[in-house]
């Protein structure tokens, strides 16, 4: 899988250089178009230096900023037995040795994204409903994913771009606005000497490559972003050996990630599923390839789980393929495992009961209270009841059955 890491990242340095042009390209012609003589150089300066000040602050804090607006929790193993197990096996399995730190969003949409540009700093995070709505299989393949992520290398290169590409929108939003708002007057005034004409060329392409280059720039990080996409959906059925799970948590995803409160425009694209895309057909400003596209090749690998298998059943859909020649020639063939029952007693890969979605329900309920300070009671009528921090009530009456139930500590 290497071959095919370094190939795409070879690629990606073309479209970091890409989106590098465009910014000094359209600092030069801002600058050009304030002072046509010194103006080009002090607009690359202030571009460059835009950029550096960007990304000195996703380096130093961006992860942290990410899991703030996401309004992430970091959990242990006590809160999420199962996510830490399964998370746990697949860091094995993956051979990404140090294990990443797990958040936990409160966000009844099921997803999940990873971050983190160094070992030291990798995170995998989850939405509460990813636990309440996955079997272990579908829950195995979505962390899989995400650990796919982590080992090509994925969140380092994609905040780098996002920045780039920050600067380059930020610029452009900057340049376009002030010279609404400033009108002509500037350029009349520059008109009086030789310079006019050449101010006013200037500021015709500062306007053009303002408008145009966030776009270009966009396509480039899109084209990028779904590209890897693939790769960690290959990793993630090599990992977990069941490219079935990680296919029925797409469309699992799919189908309630558009619902409820609506998606932060920033963290969007970090998701597995883009909650902003999830129904929608794939197009240049796309971040992520269709999600039937992508169940399709994973039930298209034949009972293998090799990337042999996925190119393979990339190349009969696409007629391309996605690993390179040397991984595939090294690639060790092996088949999918069994399905793994959710409970004794259960067939493998039978469709959840009621009774165990209610009961992961609850499980998380209960942990996100707790993360959130809360005492967890349970009436002897089985309703659970929720008491807030700080709270002075000596006891709470159950709102089934009227029962007073005394709050522990009170």
């Amino acid at each position: 899988m290497w071959e095919a890491i370094e190939s795409n990242r070879r690629r990606s340095r073309w479209i970091v250089a890409g989106m590098a042009v465009l910014l000094v390209l359209l600092g030069a012609a801002v600058g050009g178009a304030v002072q046509p003589r010194t103006g080009p150089v002090f607009g690359v300066g202030a571009a460059l230096f835009l950029w550096f000040i960007l990304w000195l602050v996703a380096v130093f804090q961006g992860d942290q900023i990410m899991l703030l607006v996401a309004g992430a929790r970091k959990i242990e193993k006590s809160d999420a037995p199962q996510l830490f197990n399964v998370v746990e096996e697949m860091v094995i399995a993956s051979s990404l040795g140090k294990m990443p730190d797990i958040y936990v969003i409160p966000d009844d949409r099921p997803n999940a994204f990873a971050a983190g540009r160094k070992p030291e700093t990798r995170v995998v995070c989850v939405t509460s409903g990813l636990l309440k709505m996955m079997t272990r299989d579908e829950l195995q393949g979505v962390v899989a994913h995400e650990l796919g992520h982590h080992k090509n290398g994925d969140p380092a290169l994609m905040i780098l771009l996002g920045v780039m590409m920050g600067a380059i929108v930020l610029l452009a939003d900057v340049f376009l606005r002030g010279t609404f708002y400033m009108g002509g007057g500037r350029r009349s005034r520059s008109s009086k000497d030789d310079s006019g004409g050449l101010q006013v060329i200037l500021l015709v392409l500062a306007i053009v490559l303002a408008i145009l280059a966030p776009v270009l720039a966009q396509m480039m990080y899109f084209a990028c972003s779904r590209r890897r996409e693939y790769l960690a959906d290959a990793s993630a059925a090599r990992f977990t050996r069941y490219p079935e799970g990680l296919a029925s948590a797409l469309e699992k995803i799919t189908v309630q990630a558009s619902g409820g409160r609506k998606a932060n425009r920033v963290l969007a694209p970090m998701y597995i599923v883009n909650p902003m895309e999830a129904l929608a057909a794939v197009g240049l400003f796309s971040t992520h390839p269709p999600t039937t596209e992508r169940v399709q090749l994973l039930r298209s690998m034949g009972g293998g789980v090799g990337y042999v298998d996925y190119d393979a059943a990339f190349r009969k859909l696409t007629g391309k393929g996605v690993i390179g020649s040397r991984t595939l020639a090294e690639d060790k063939p092996e088949q999918a495992r069994a399905a793994v029952p959710e409970a004794p007693g259960v067939a493998a890969a039978a469709p959840d009961t009621r009774e165990q979605i209610v009961e992961r329900s609850r499980e998380v309920t209960k942990m996100m209270g707790r993360l959130d300070g809360m005492t967890m009671m349970r009436c002897e009528c089985g309703v659970g009841i929720k008491v807030p921090p700080g709270s002075t009530w000596p006891s709470i009456p159950c709102p089934r059955c009227g029962r007073d139930n005394p709050v522990p500590g009170k």
